[in-house]
């Protein structure tokens, strides 16, 4: 099969700080089978590398696991203890990327994902949103231009020790084994 490189407008090399006040970091876990609970990391950072050639891009990442938040205060205290997340001995989590390849229209972010200790490859599939210029720029609007990218995923929680296996009538995990990433991005470009 062959995979024609999707062309990206606009597209600019350089090296770029994820701006945390337009970005987000999310999640979501089946809980009880019935339903979904959805949350979000308040607290992160990164860089994104492109490269000349997109394949050549790369990013590195890390997340405060305390500044969880799904929408209720004992939750998220339960899912900092040692049950889950464990943020008095892991306080982060970090990624870092290992390449990037054309798949079908888009793109796919391979990495490693290191949580509580233990690192595993974690693909992510990649949308570039788009470049452009930063409006706020007056002196020059292409100081600080602007990128933004989608990231989707899917990690087994198991894989990192997060939770137990408890379950609930019937047979199935009480919190499902498999937990939902998504990552909506938009980064500065670094100037001087």
């Amino acid at each position: 099969m062959t995979t024609e490189l999707v062309e990206i407008p606009g597209y600019v090399a350089g090296t770029w700080d994820i701006d945390p006040v337009h970005s987000g970091v999310g999640f979501t876990i089946r809980h009880l089978m019935v339903s979904k609970v959805r949350g979000r990391f308040g607290t992160f950072e990164g860089t994104i590398v492109t490269g000349e050639d997109v394949l050549g891009s790369s990013v590195t990442a890390t997340i405060d696991l305390a500044s969880i938040d799904t929408g209720n205060p004992q939750r998220d205290e339960h899912v900092r203890s040692a049950d889950f997340l464990d943020v008095e001995k892991h306080p982060s989590m970090s990624y870092r990327s290992t390449g990037v390849r054309a798949e079908r229209d888009g793109f796919v972010l391979d990495g490693e994902l290191t949580l509580r200790g233990v690192t595993r490859q974690v693909p992510l599939r990649l949308e570039v949103e788009g470049f452009g210029p930063d409006p706020f720029r007056q002196d020059d609007p292409f100081k600080g231009a602007r990128a933004g990218f989608t990231a989707t995923g899917e990690i087994s929680r198991l894989d990192f020790g997060v939770g137990d296996t408890g379950t609930i009538p019937g047979g199935n995990l009480g919190l499902s084994e498999k937990v939902q990433i998504v990552l909506e991005i938009q980064a500065a470009l670094q100037t001087d």
